[in-house]
């Protein structure tokens, strides 16, 4: 008996000791780009200023400039991956990409299916127009709306009275084609994050106007597959560096010049 008490406690030590190996081991995320020695960004290339092609069609943007800080923290290099933004959380869990980092805004379901960062950016989603006479939310009832397909703001568009008294809302694979439609009078709004509303109008020397009435307040975050835990918090803490060092404010200067 007191030998079998003894083989018992032994296995039962032994269990333990593999279960807390197993979990020590499961979650590989951080030495897997380690080793792999690039950290894999999945983005829309045509979302300015967070992630776009420059005129030599190289891509730069806010969050390339954060991303590439972020892997030189980590001893990798950054290779932004461009993707269907429809289908991100596709590509981030069959492994194409490490994290989807794109002026991301966060809402219930992407929390749910993804595992996120805590927010680094603020944002507001807004309507901008060409036609001087569109001046509030009334004005659009009617109206042909364009906005992004696979956004958040598509989901809040279509719920909201505007959305539902517009004429059509129209989906665009990217906000720069649906700005571009609006500037040829194929659309009368595109409702997009403030953000970018404002960079493209500035950059392209446009006279659009920016409704001073939004629908909804945003935050941007990183997003990663549910299982990578420590890549997810390796990259929040990095982030939180980065804010304390000065390297955020840098970074953030250069963009939107505060």
């Amino acid at each position: 008996m007191k030998k079998m008490l003894i083989l018992l406690s032994a296995f039962v030590l032994f269990a333990c000791n593999g279960e807390d190996s197993k979990k020590e081991q499961g979650d590989q995320s951080l030495e897997k780009v380690k080793q792999a020695g690039e950290f894999v960004l999945g983005l829309d290339d045509s979302f300015p200023p967070m992630g776009f092609r420059s005129k030599d069609n190289q891509i730069v943007g806010f969050d390339i400039d954060l991303a590439t800080e972020v892997a030189a923290r980590l001893g990798v290099k950054l290779r932004a991956q461009p993707i269907s933004w429809d289908a991100k959380e596709q590509e981030l869990n069959t492994g194409k990409i490490d994290c989807i980092w794109n002026g991301l805004s966060v809402d219930s379901s992407r929390a749910k299916a993804m595992n996120l960062t805590g927010a680094y950016l603020n944002n507001r989603m807004i309507f901008t127009v060409k036609d001087a006479s569109l001046s509030t939310l009334a004005s659009l009832a009617g109206k042909k709306i364009a906005v992004q397909n696979g956004s958040t703001a598509q989901k809040i568009l279509d719920a909201s009275n505007v959305g539902k008294a517009a004429a059509k809302i129209l989906p665009f694979d990217d906000n720069q084609t649906a700005l571009l439609d609006l500037d040829k009078g194929g659309v009368d709004a595109v409702f997009l994050d403030e953000i970018v509303a404002k960079y493209w109008i500035t950059s392209n020397s446009k006279s659009f106007k920016v409704l001073s009435e939004g629908l909804s307040d945003e935050v941007y975050a990183v997003a990663f597959r549910k299982k990578d835990q420590k890549l997810r918090d390796t990259v929040d803490s990095l982030l939180s560096a980065m804010k304390a060092d000065g390297k955020f404010a840098e970074i953030s200067t250069k963009w939107f010049g505060k």
